[in-house]
């Protein structure tokens, strides 16, 4: 049976800390105990050391005994993706290649500012090669399975960061997403997934497409976590000036006058299947009935936007993959292997064409968005896919990441949230986009669908 103590949020924890009604050694020991209970199942994690979780366990303790807690996080439990290097802990980037270097001596902005805010990173999540495909299958880490049935994928490429979170094993995670990788996982594992304004949260190496975010199981852990990773590192050049903003304290909002358009064409495919449009529009409604205004909104394009995205993200992978030894290329997942090796054909001319095809798409939703508010669409087109998969298709495995991966193109903060479940029993999420730099009202209009979406959640913290 499942500890109670893995079902509370990161609030609930850390208030019962302050009042002294839990220590973070009792939660710690019960977040390892749910771990060997369940990573067995999930093939989640890797490079954790209990006994040094345990020693800052004990130190945080301490802390709290004597009401001098280091920082805002003081004795949480947390996990970091594969790719957020971390004093300590291995960094593989899903690859087996990369499995022979040493353990990381820094730790990037991410995994930074939660130790500075007395968190502590007690394992680290799997991710699959490279990051370039929206799944849980690597070389390095295997198969990563879904909690809510592990006969299914868990998504990606924060796919163990999702299903631990969703299994209990710790209140939040840290992952990353440059073409959807927090907020597919998120749909996939029933979580609230958060990918900011680009740059919102300073990461290492700086990247333009890239973020970080949280994976929680509710908004207002996330906006804990936003208040911390937001803070300013000039280790990246291209992240924003810091904000005076308490995205946790500024959660409500009134919703009434708010346009919200309903995207369920994004004028390619893969089309919404029917259950995700239903689910997805039983959302919207909620919004209506608190004085949203709703209106069907599409997409256009006389061109094949995932097409350049994908070209652009194959050139810059192969860069990664070219600088292995020849044996270590072939230790890559051989999918991801044959299509980065696509990557030399590519002309200089053709790779313009496809960054001006970007810029292309960024003016277009734009201009298409710019008379609403927000912007409610799916997540995902359909819901799961068998966990040895690469994807929804085999022969196109990140066709799927279509309604995410927009967003990471056009910097704008979008969020995950469950809206339902299918008939296989899986979690269906909703996407609330906005403009860029309006990252508390995304988290705004994510926390109140979640107060009036009408069901729990009942997380899959043990396997059946």
């Amino acid at each position: 049976m499942t500890n109670p103590i893995c079902t509370l949020s990161a609030q609930q924890l850390l208030s019962a800390f302050e009042k002294k009604a839990l220590s973070p050694v009792e939660v710690m020991e019960a977040i390892l105990s749910q771990a060997e209970a369940m990573n067995p199942s999930l093939n989640a994690l890797f490079g954790d050391d209990p006994e040094n979780a345990m020693t800052l366990a004990r130190a945080s303790e301490q802390r709290w005994q004597k009401n001098q807690p280091q920082g805002y996080l003081d004795g949480l439990p947390i996990t970091v993706k594969d790719s957020i290097k971390t004093i300590g802990f291995p960094s593989w980037h899903g690859c087996r290649a990369n499995m022979h270097k040493p353990l990381d001596k820094e730790d990037a902005p991410p995994a930074a500012r939660l130790k500075e805010a007395g968190a502590i990173i007690f394992a680290k999540t799997a991710m699959p090669d490279i990051g370039m495909l929206a799944c849980g299958v690597s070389s390095a880490h295997g198969i990563v399975r879904n909690a809510w049935n592990t006969d299914f994928n868990p998504g990606g490429s924060s796919a163990g960061a999702a299903t631990a979170v969703a299994a209990g094993i710790g209140p939040c995670a840290i992952g990353t997403d440059g073409g959807g990788s927090v907020r597919l996982p998120a749909a996939h594992c029933g979580l609230f997934g958060f990918k900011p304004t680009n740059g919102r949260i300073p990461h290492t190496p700086p990247d333009p497409i890239r973020t970080a975010g949280p994976l929680t199981r509710n908004v207002a852990d996330s906006a804990l976590l936003m208040n911390v990773l937001s803070q300013p590192d000039s280790r990246d050049f291209g992240s924003l000036p810091p904000l005076n903003v308490d995205y946790l304290a500024n959660l409500e909002r009134d919703l009434k006058g708010l346009k919200l358009g309903l995207l369920l064409d994004i004028g390619f495919e893969p089309f919404v299947s029917d259950e995700v449009v239903s689910a997805v529009k039983k959302g919207a409604e909620v919004f209506q009935a608190s004085g949203g205004r709703i209106e069907p909104v599409s997409l256009e394009f006389d061109f094949d936007p995932m097409a350049a995205v994908e070209r652009y993200f194959m050139v810059r992978s192969f860069l990664e993959y070219d600088a292995l030894t020849p044996d270590q290329k072939q230790q890559v997942l051989p999918y991801v292997a044959r299509w980065v090796e696509g990557a030399p054909a590519i002309s200089g001319i053709q790779l313009a064409d496809a960054l001006v095809k970007i810029d292309r798409i960024r003016t277009i939703v734009r201009e298409r968005f710019e008379d609403y508010d927000y912007i409610i669409s799916p997540v995902m087109p359909t819901v799961g896919f068998p966990a040895e998969a690469l994807g929804v298709d085999g022969d196109h495995p990140i066709a799927h990441i279509g309604y995410a991966g927009l967003y990471n193109q056009t910097g704008q903060p979008a969020s995950s949230i469950c809206c339902g479940f299918a008939e296989n029993g899986l979690p269906i999420g909703l996407q609330i986009i906005g403009k860029r730099y309006d990252d508390l009202g995304v988290l705004q209009l994510s926390c109140a669908y979640e107060q009036r979406r009408g069901f729990e959640i009942p997380w899959p913290m043990s396997i059946q």
